[in-house]
């Protein structure tokens, strides 16, 4: 089923490359003669291409083939799929990674300095924009069509998902819907925080009983499950977002996840592996990726070939080369007790050959690297090509839900309990210890302990961002991490830096956007 989805993707790129006409302002939507209308579209296949397209974009770069014709002109197609830019600005910016390259401004995402010009926000906020482009001219399409219910429901889902990382990351942005015209141009209001929160929440619920039911979908779709993970990710950050805490509503997701019949996958590597598309007792929503039919160098080609150098061997990839540059910070690795894995084998660290000190960030050797994504099999089999890996990105998970149900009755929320939230915390650990040695006591268990375990549990998995900044560890000076702020022992930065700002060419494009503060 992996494989039937991803060829619906990859063979209707080119048939949807007029679906949006793609500008530096993705704000505007251009008037496309070719746009796809309702009149030209007349049957379920043309409507679940549309539907691929806007599963696909979050994974590859363009409308033809390895990110040819990018979807966004001011940036190589490589560079600027959705995950790679997600995978940048939620983990560089944090004590997770940090990157060897000196391509255009990358760097300041780690220094946390960078501005409303800097080339790989604009690609952020772009994704996130067309994304939402996309899902609109499927939605406005389908609307009132019965027999297209499932595939405008998805697509809701989809832009609620976008929606919510233009929240999470930038905290506003040009609001735009499917009752807005389509193909032609305008200038977008601008949504607050709590207009984009208040948004994501009604939809969500609207939709909820109307997606298909946990782990039913086509794999790689979306489903109610999917729904209450970003519901309840909403929920735990509401306080951040809005000011007002949501952290009971929180555990009354999480427990409709909980409740839904997932579990842990035993063996933690394996959520990592080329078929990983076996492990959806944990994997609640994959970003599917296939070396044969989702050619990308973004996705995860770049998050495998990226980590791979010095004298990590072929055979702990399975590609063909390392690129070499993303690296861990010691503050990350000093989470771990044990580096090599045989006491918490969730440390899938590459330490040989490495420093792990970072004297200087250009060098390569400086800082472990990950071996945690791999392109081989839990057989060992190396995947379908070797420099495209089969391995899919697991966007959402279970043991993720168990982790947010925890910090929610720890900071108060009704509807959990202490003791079951130290049971969760424990199952976890027993998958990660292979026995009970790790398992907490209650008095173990508060918000700092949390914040660690998250950590190790789910590094490079874009989260490290959105949660140092519920910790209030992300700007400011209460967490220090190596070259935070361009300082080899790191230091305090400016509070705007816990958001991006608008870029600036979008300022210039559309009147009724104002700068974010600080910027």
């Amino acid at each position: 089923m992996k494989t039937k989805f991803n060829n619906t993707i990859w063979v209707l790129l080119l048939l949807l490359a007029t679906m949006v006409s793609c500008v530096n302002d993705l704000d505007t939507l251009p008037l496309d003669e070719d746009l796809l209308t309702a009149d030209k579209l007349t049957d379920d296949e043309s409507y679940k291409g549309m539907l691929a397209k806007c599963y696909g974009a979050f994974v590859v770069g363009g409308q033809t083939g390895v990110d040819g014709n990018p979807d966004i002109s001011s940036i190589d197609g490589g560079f600027s799929s959705y995950l790679r830019q997600l995978w940048n600005h939620q983990e560089l910016t944090t004590d997770e990674a940090i990157c060897a390259w000196n391509d255009g401004n990358l760097r300041d995402l780690h220094d946390m300095d960078w501005t409303a010009s800097n080339e790989f926000v604009t690609a952020m906020y772009y994704r996130i924009t067309l994304e939402i482009s996309y899902c609109n001219n499927l939605i406005s399409l389908t609307n009132g069509q019965d027999e297209f219910k499932a595939y405008n429901t998805e697509a809701r889902l989809l832009r609620a998902l976008a929606y919510w990382h233009l929240l999470d990351m930038f905290g506003t942005g040009p609001f735009v819907t499917d009752e807005d015209p389509v193909g032609s141009f305008f200038f977008p209001e601008q949504a607050s925080s709590q207009q984009l929160f208040d948004y994501i929440e009604s939809e969500l619920t609207a939709i909820e009983d109307d997606l298909a039911a946990p782990r039913t979908n086509e794999y790689g779709r979306a489903d109610q499950a999917v729904a209450w993970m970003i519901l309840s990710k909403l929920y735990l950050n509401a306080e951040t977002y809005t000011g007002t805490a949501k952290y009971t509503e929180c555990i009354t997701y999480t427990n409709k996840i909980i409740d839904a019949g997932y579990s842990l996958e035993p063996e933690y590597q394996n959520l990592f592996l080329a078929d990983n598309h076996l492990r959806t007792n944990e994997i609640i929503f994959p970003l599917a990726s296939d070396g044969e039919h989702t050619q990308t160098w973004g996705g995860m080609t770049f998050l495998i070939h990226s980590t791979i150098g010095g004298d990590m061997p072929a055979s702990q990839s399975g590609v063909d080369g390392g690129w070499g540059g993303n690296r861990m910070t010691k503050a990350f690795t000093n989470l771990f007790s044990d580096l090599s894995g045989e006491t918490d084998r969730r440390a899938i660290i590459w330490t040989e050959g490495q420093n792990e000190e970072i004297d200087d960030i250009f060098n390569f050797r400086h800082g472990y690297a990950s071996r945690k994504f791999k392109n081989i099999t839990s057989g060992g089999v190396v995947g379908s090509n070797l420099s495209h890996p089969d391995t899919d990105f697991p966007l959402f998970r279970y043991a993720d839900a168990l982790l947010m149900y925890a910090e929610a009755v720890v900071r108060g929320g009704s509807g959990g309990d202490m003791a079951t939230a130290v049971d969760y915390i424990n199952d976890i650990r027993e998958r990660a210890y292979g026995d009970d040695s790790g398992n907490i006591a209650e008095a173990d268990l508060d918000l700092d302990f949390i914040l660690d375990e998250r950590g190790r549990e789910l590094y490079w998995e874009c989260h490290r961002r959105t949660d140092l900044r519920r910790f209030g560890k992300l700007a400011g000076g209460d967490y220090i991490w190596p070259w935070k702020g361009a300082v080899k022992d790191g230091m305090a930065v400016n509070d705007k830096f816990n958001v991006f700002p608008i870029p600036d060419s979008d300022l210039s494009a559309n009147p009724n956007l104002t700068p974010t503060s600080g910027y």
